[in-house]
């Protein structure tokens, strides 16, 4: 499986080369969404093209122009998406994440997820400011003497239009356990849009207070096929071993949630069925 987990990356770098060059010509048509909802029931997407206290003037995506009065919207909701050429295009709620590993990506300030991973590992994000993200759980594991309790800090000092480059750290530990605890310090970047990108990071492992003298590699991609799904791999090749760790699966997504299914390999050989199959599910709240 390694070769093909190769070349899925080696694709998935031709689709981010090729979509940021489109994305590059085409910035003046990109306008951000509007979701209006009158009170008698229908809906609309579309811009805003001028406003005031009594009315709306309003162009839809099929590029019809109308004026609403206020007193007929119920409800207005910003859309986390962009309008191209016509057609509105869904962003990933969940872009600051490939399966589990962070992309360089940040949340933005009062933005923020719930999570869960393999069902009984619940996560928390929260960005207080567009460059600081805070975030953490406690795994709920029934029958277990002992849960599993993570902290996962993270600062973006860089965000330009096509990389975002971010620093973080993993702790884990144990509830009424005397191990002062493990965990990751990384740094990680992405190169891309939001049609398809490519993620690349090292992290050190510590434990016992020491600091492991060699780096984790992590490469990992996604590509979307259609405004809902996006595939997406992650893969993990560990310090002075050939053994690869990789994955590959679909991340399912709408305005705010997202669903991901996927598995895990090795190419360490060993008996049963090849792969690990991998869960996990987000809420997205706060600012668009």
């Amino acid at each position: 499986m390694r070769p093909i987990s190769l070349l899925l990356l080696l694709s998935l770098c031709t689709f981010a080369l090729l979509q940021t060059t489109r994305a590059q010509q085409d910035t003046s048509a990109v306008k951000k969404p509007q979701r209006l909802i009158l009170k008698d029931g229908s809906e609309v997407i579309g811009i805003i093209l001028a406003e005031d206290s009594l009315q709306l003037e309003f162009k839809t995506l099929s590029g019809v122009s109308m004026v609403i009065k206020r007193d007929q919207v119920r409800e207005s909701e910003r859309l986390s998406g962009e309008i191209v050429d016509g057609r509105y295009k869904r962003y990933d709620p969940n872009r600051t994440r490939l399966f589990f590993a962070p992309t360089g990506r940040a949340l933005k300030q009062g933005e923020g997820y719930f999570s869960a991973y393999q069902i009984f590992f619940p996560f928390v994000a929260v960005g207080m400011t567009d460059f600081l993200t805070l975030a953490g759980g406690i795994s709920l594991i029934p029958g277990a003497d002992e849960q599993i309790y993570y902290f996962a800090p993270k600062v973006t000092p860089v965000h330009l239009e096509k990389v975002d480059l971010s620093a973080g750290m993993l702790y884990i530990n144990a509830t009424g356990s005397d191990f002062s605890g493990l965990g990751i310090l990384y740094g990680v970047g992405t190169y891309g849009t939001q049609d398809a990108a490519l993620t690349a990071g090292l992290g050190w492992g510590f434990a016992q207070g020491e600091l492991a003298h060699e780096p984790i590699v992590l490469l990992g991609g996604e590509l979307r096929i259609s405004n809902s799904v996006k595939l997406v791999t992650e893969n993990w090749l560990p310090p002075r071993t050939e053994d690869l760790f990789y994955s590959f699966g679909v991340r399912f997504f709408g305005e705010s949630l997202s669903a991901d299914l996927g598995f895990i390999g090795t190419t360490r050989t060993f008996t049963g069925f090849p792969f690990i199959p991998w869960v996990g599910f987000s809420y997205n709240f706060g600012a668009k």
